[in-house]
């Protein structure tokens, strides 16, 4: 299964192959020509980028050289992509521990660069890569942890093309989980995505969706995605997806009880997967094939068919391949009656189970230690974002405090100064006021009846010098007595005039009203 699960995953990549090469010479004399070491640095990442198709060394190289040039250039975008390709990288050359470790990285840089558009489609990918890293190890519970937070991530940013390889990936690693309602899910989100955006490769989504379908014994349905995918697979030609195609179509002959069209369909896989020279897809049709003749007692091309199976197996070194075969070989010869080898391949079995149980056993163990080492770095990072949360909040309620204590202080002072303006303001009133007073009480005017109660006394008009004052009296309490107001009622105006008035006759010995009636005549 895990040779098919590399299939997948990196099998979306294929149509850059062909130009793989063109591609890379472009680029280098682009490198060539780099006016600034940005440019340079961009160019790095994107040649080890390039390079993932073919060779891990070549990656690992200008990885390398554009971690080291974006460290320079403090360029920490480039620097996550820098640790990306090397995480490729060491996929490749099958170092999964490193991987991880460079993954992260790139995760952690990214996560901190939270507001930049690039940083969120880097961190997408950082986690998507981690999630292969875990299926490549089996741990199928932490890769779809990844996938998912990954898929999340392309679906907010709209990146459907991601989302597809994504939502392929997880239903993949349901289907390695046995959970095929689940895979069904996901493949059809994919298949939904592909034939929107017209993917060449959508004939290896039916053949998932369709295998899916045989392993819940739904034959019909998955006969129909089969027969989707071989059309698309005709008008994309693809000669290794073509060759699983044949494979697991033998497969659904097999279930149907059809073994001459599953025996056709696997000499057909045989024939594509040696086109391109495939061992492991040979490998698998010869053991398909071994299998159903053993199931149809047909033990001499039972037995052909194992040894070639066995053969291929060695030579590739699927230690896993090797043990089914052994075991196969010594069921044959036992039905063969031959005891002799029966027991000889049974021995090879058992001593290569245990060297499966031994190299499982270790993989767990680095798979422990990987993990270990990884949910440590996570820890930590946890823990420094922990205590940067808490600085931030004790930084947040220390500006909150100072940002108060400026508002309180700015109060006083304003309040202190509307204080201060209130009590210049009444100052300049009361000023206002005493001047009003003196405007209304004209120091003329003043004079004039002083004058005339004096002219009262010398001529002896003592009862005209009496009314004079009396009048002049009221009118003067008049006037203080409103002078503070902003209003003044009418009558007392009246009055005030009326006195006025009386005053002016006295002075002037009643002609001052003649004239004022002669005024308004005329």
């Amino acid at each position: 299964m895990k040779l098919k699960l590399l299939f997948l995953l990196f099998f979306f990549s294929n149509v850059y192959v062909y130009a793989q090469d063109k591609t890379i010479d472009s680029l280098f004399l682009v490198l060539k020509n780099a006016k600034n070491e940005t440019d340079q640095l961009k160019l790095f990442n994107t040649i080890s980028d390039q390079y993932k198709y073919s060779d891990g060394n070549k990656v690992a190289e200008f990885g390398n050289k554009a971690l080291q040039l974006s460290k320079k250039l403090d360029n920490k975008i480039e620097e996550g992509n820098a640790y990306l390709n090397l995480g490729n990288a060491n996929i490749i050359l099958g170092n999964y521990p490193k991987a991880l470790n460079y993954f992260s990285s790139a995760k952690t840089i990214f996560e901190n660069q939270s507001n930049n558009s690039d940083a969120k489609k880097g961190l997408a990918k950082a986690l998507g890569s981690i999630g292969i890293v875990f299926s490549e190890q089996s741990n199928y519970t932490k890769s779809l942890e990844f996938y998912l937070k990954s898929v999340t991530i392309y679906e907010e940013i709209n990146d459907q093309e991601k989302c597809a390889k994504l939502y392929n990936n997880i239903g993949v690693i349901y289907q390695s989980q046995k959970n095929y309602t689940k895979a069904i899910v996901y493949f059809e989100k994919t298949q939904k995505i592909q034939e929107k955006l017209k993917d060449v490769n959508i004939g290896i989504t039916y053949t998932n969706i369709a295998n899916s379908y045989l392993n819940l014994k739904n034959n019909e349905k998955a006969f129909n995605f089969y027969l989707k995918a071989k059309s698309s697979l005709d008008i994309n030609p693809n000669q290794r997806a073509l060759g699983e195609w044949y494979n697991n179509f033998g497969l659904y002959f097999k279930q149907t009880n059809n073994p001459t069209k599953a025996i056709e369909n696997w000499n057909l896989a045989i024939i594509t997967f040696k086109s391109i020279d495939d061992k492991f897809g040979i490998q698998d049709s010869y053991h398909h094939l071994a299998q159903l003749n053993f199931e149809q007692n047909n033990f001499p091309e039972a037995l052909n068919f194992t040894t070639k199976s066995l053969r291929l197996a060695t030579e590739l070194q699927v230690l896993e391949q090797k043990v089914i075969s052994e075991k196969l070989l010594s069921e044959i010869y036992q039905k063969q009656g031959n005891t002799n080898l029966s027991l000889v391949h049974l021995r090879n079995f058992t001593v290569l189970k245990d060297s499966l149980t031994n190299e499982e056993n270790i993989r767990k163990s680095v798979e422990v230690a990987m993990n270990y080492e990884f949910q440590k770095k996570q820890d930590e990072q946890k823990l420094v974002l922990k205590e940067e949360s808490k600085r931030n909040k004790l930084w947040l309620l220390f500006s909150g405090v100072s940002l108060l204590s400026l508002i309180g202080i700015g109060f006083l002072i304003y309040n202190r100064n509307q204080v201060k303006t209130r009590l210049t303001l009444q100052k300049e009133l009361a000023e206002y006021e005493q001047k009003a007073l003196h405007l209304q009480m004209n120091p003329h005017f003043v004079f004039n009846c002083l004058s005339s109660i004096s002219s009262f006394i010398v001529n002896n008009s003592t009862e005209a010098a009496v009314t004079y004052l009396a009048k002049f009296s009221k009118l003067m309490r008049l006037t203080l007595e409103y002078s503070k107001e902003s209003l003044i009622p009418v009558d007392k105006e009246i009055e005030s005039l009326d006195n006025y008035l009386q005053l002016e006759q006295l002075r002037f010995n009643n002609k001052f009203l003649s004239y004022i009636f002669s005024f308004c005549i005329i």
